[in-house]
């Protein structure tokens, strides 16, 4: 007999999937490193390519330049952000379930996460890679927009809570890391993480009080 899946249940990969994922895992690991050791206009696919073990024509597989591949691991981050959002109770409201789903990440100190204060950081110091981080952003959006909708239930389908919602906390969110990265003095030399703690502690708090405020009294 056959069982049926839950709608929304996610399903194992497959061996295929895994090394699909494991050389795409590889290749912006790569990238990343490279580009904080030479600087990004230094590196080439070429370089990433032969650094990951694998064939250019592989590197194109999974990414379409060496920028997409250096912004990967943001992405990455981004990803397992929304995951522990959705893991958050039902019960908890959306921003509070955020906020907590982000000091989850940063509880973890992983590779994973430093990976992705390491490229937010070269991010910040490198125009070239903007335009490329763009494209990441409104695919988290999308996807966070997705999971609040699945919160929420069918009152949120199709209405602009959603989005708007996403749109604006992750812009808070990377408010708080910016600010948090301008006192780094190098991808491995961040302030103290309690430091960003507080500070996204403070855009989810500015959220939930509404961005509303009265005009200054006249004079």
């Amino acid at each position: 007999m056959v069982r049926a899946v839950p709608p929304g249940a996610a399903t194992a990969p497959g061996r295929r999937e895994r090394k699909k994922l494991a050389t795409r895992a590889a290749v912006r690991e790569a990238a990343l490193r490279l580009a904080l050791r030479h600087g990004v206009a230094n590196v080439t696919v070429e370089q990433i390519a032969t650094e990951a073990d694998i064939a250019v024509r592989t590197f194109f597989n999974h990414f379409g330049s060496k920028e997409e591949a250096i912004v990967a691991a943001a992405a990455a981050g981004a990803e397992a952000l929304i995951a522990e959002f959705r893991a958050r109770p039902r019960t908890e409201p959306v921003l509070r379930a955020l906020r907590q789903a982000v000091l989850a990440v940063l509880d973890r100190d992983d590779e994973a996460t430093r990976a992705c204060i390491r490229a937010m950081w070269l991010i910040t110091r490198s125009p070239s890679l903007v335009p490329h981080q763009l494209g990441v952003l409104a695919a988290q959006e999308r996807a966070l927009a997705d999971a609040i909708t699945e919160r929420l239930g069918p009152r949120a389908a199709g209405g602009v809570y959603p989005r708007l919602c996403a749109a604006t906390a992750l812009t808070a969110l990377r408010v708080a890391l910016h600010d948090w990265l301008q006192h780094a003095t190098g991808p491995d030399a961040t302030p103290p993480v309690a430091d960003l703690r507080d500070r996204v502690d403070r855009v989810i708090a500015e959220l939930a009080a509404g961005l509303d405020r009265p005009a200054p009294a006249a004079r």
